[in-house]
């Protein structure tokens, strides 16, 4: 069990080569304009659909630095402060001490550089040894095959699949289900010295 507002004092978290900082009005309108016009690829990676105003986005944000069960950083590379994306533990359930995660790179420049990785190990290490979860979970879509592997690489086991969840260009693609618990959490690091 954590408490319910677990995220309340959500920190920005510094790795070798990004840098997350809690997401809300005062850097939204730099996130804004790549969720507007999502690269396509990465609209089609990450299943999203809908489209997005930017007016509805900056409200979406400003509220989100007043919710305590859930956090949101902006991914930044350290090297020039650039945004690379976004990423955000979602779905709190306290009694459980589990949350859900996810990322978007915004830019398909950016994929394959080690950045979604980097910032992955970074939030898990906020979630396990800071928040004090217990179980961090989430989803991938099967053809997002690159993803997969980037979260086992920071510790994600595959525990299942939800057949044929997303239908995307008219046809159905199955989402991988993968989590990572604190005890496996903690051998992993461990291991990596």
């Amino acid at each position: 069990m954590v408490p319910p507002d677990v995220f309340r004092d959500q920190p920005s978290l510094l790795g070798d080569r990004v840098r997350l900082e809690p997401l809300g009005a005062a850097n939204a309108h730099e996130i804004i304009p790549g969720l507007v016009d999502m690269d396509p690829e990465v609209r089609r990676l990450t299943g999203t659909h809908r489209e997005f105003d930017a007016e509805e986005l900056l409200r979406l944000f400003t509220a989100r630095e007043h919710r305590h069960d859930r956090a949101d950083w902006v991914i930044r590379a350290r090297a020039d402060g650039a945004v690379l994306g976004e990423c955000a533990l979602i779905d709190l359930d306290p009694d459980n001490a589990e949350a859900h995660y996810r990322i978007a790179l915004g830019s398909m420049a950016v994929t394959g550089q080690s950045f979604g990785t980097e910032t992955t190990d970074l939030v898990l290490e906020y979630a396990f040894e800071t928040a004090g979860l217990h179980r961090v979970a989430l989803e991938v879509f099967a053809f997002n095959t690159r993803a997969e592997r980037s979260y086992a690489r920071s510790g994600f086991v595959r525990e299942g699949v939800w057949r044929e969840h997303l239908r995307w260009d008219g046809a159905w693609h199955d989402a991988v289900l993968m989590s990572v618990l604190d005890h496996e959490y903690a051998e992993l690091r461990r291991g990596r010295g």
